[in-house]
């Protein structure tokens, strides 16, 4: 592919995945999310196994498509899960389960580093990430929460946005903003302001604090509160990426990287923590809706620094990610006024 038909191809994954977003909040408002879950993480292995042995770019636009819709709908049903199991478990545990994300992300970084230097080959590289999928999928299955379908807030309402899920998924957004941003971003920084050789060594010094600090999230908010803890986290990311901006060297900046890791850790898991609170909606139709500004996010984040870069300089372009960690502090705060 060139470079314009690359953008058109990774346009496919973030439009599928505003898609699945109506859709799979309908799908849980109508039927328990563990069938959502299920159904949707087979969707999400078809998909990959088929960019794995995809013969030509339509077939593979196709695949994508299906990756990116189960995605979208194992997000929002597992999530689900955690909230409802959190209720039933009677204290916060969802930043563990948002751990165990982040861990189970170094551990593919790790896979895919080995099947890269052995080269072996995409399509048996995928097989092998979807034949353990599915084993942990026929494993976990039956274990899944049963009867878990709110009496009431199923209906998903079109017009003027309840403020409190308004002003939660701002949060969201805000969050995405950071995250997604510095996903994206992190290696291109290292490799082109840093100037250094292991550029991944960012990703990955960013990725260690985030699932480190996430096992940590749930004992910080019992210990804290949620609306203390929202504030420390954006601090916790300006003072990361302040370091990055002003100190754009190899050992501070992977510093940097570790604090901004740190920041960003516990914002998503109480994102959702917080809009399972939603009075108007099921813990299931909040989370989806909230979830369609944090797909707006990660769509949005990435080309939005890639122009500010371009006109300016990358390492400026990085205040965009100081900017949302500033709002994410009003919108919090002014969610839980509607609480």
């Amino acid at each position: 592919m060139n470079e314009a038909e690359l953008g058109s191809f990774l346009f496919i994954l973030p439009v599928c995945s505003l898609i699945g977003l109506p859709l799979s909040a309908w799908f849980i408002a109508k039927y328990e999310s563990r069938y959502l879950l299920l159904s949707g993480f087979l969707i999400f292995l078809i998909g990959l196994l088929g960019i794995g042995f995809a013969p030509n770019l339509a077939l593979l636009s196709v695949t994508v498509c299906f990756f990116a819709f189960g995605l979208r709908a194992i997000n929002i049903s597992i999530n689900t899960q955690a909230i409802q199991l959190q209720k039933r478990y009677g204290k916060t545990i969802n930043g563990s389960f948002h751990g165990i994300w982040s861990f189970g992300g170094l551990c593919g970084i790790l896979f895919a580093t080995l099947m890269i230097y052995y080269e072996v080959p995409m399509s048996l590289h995928l097989l092998s990430v979807v034949s353990l999928g599915l084993l942990c999928c026929l494993f976990a299955a039956p274990y899944l929460l049963t009867n878990d379908l709110e009496a009431a807030g199923n209906k998903l309402i079109l017009g003027k946005p309840d403020k409190f899920i308004f002003y939660t998924g701002l949060v969201v957004f805000c969050a995405a903003v950071c995250e997604g941003g510095i996903y994206d971003w992190s290696s291109v920084y290292f490799k082109e302001v840093v100037q250094a050789e292991l550029f991944t060594l960012s990703y990955l010094s960013f990725m260690i604090a985030m699932t480190m600090a996430r096992f940590f999230t749930d004992l910080l908010i019992q210990k804290i509160g949620m609306k203390r803890l929202f504030m420390a986290s954006a601090s916790t990311v300006i003072v990361g990426i302040s370091i990055l901006i002003l100190t754009p060297t190899f050992y501070p900046a992977l510093f940097g990287f570790f604090i901004s890791g740190l920041g960003v850790a516990s914002i998503f898991p109480m994102s959702f923590n917080l809009a399972g609170y939603s009075k108007k909606y099921a813990p299931g139709v909040a989370i989806s809706i909230v979830g369609t500004y944090a797909t707006v996010g990660v769509l949005l984040a990435p080309p939005f620094v890639g122009y500010i870069a371009h006109i300016f300089s990358l390492n400026l372009a990085f205040f965009i990610f100081i900017v949302a960690a500033l709002l994410l502090i009003i919108f919090s705060r002014k969610a839980y006024t509607f609480l």
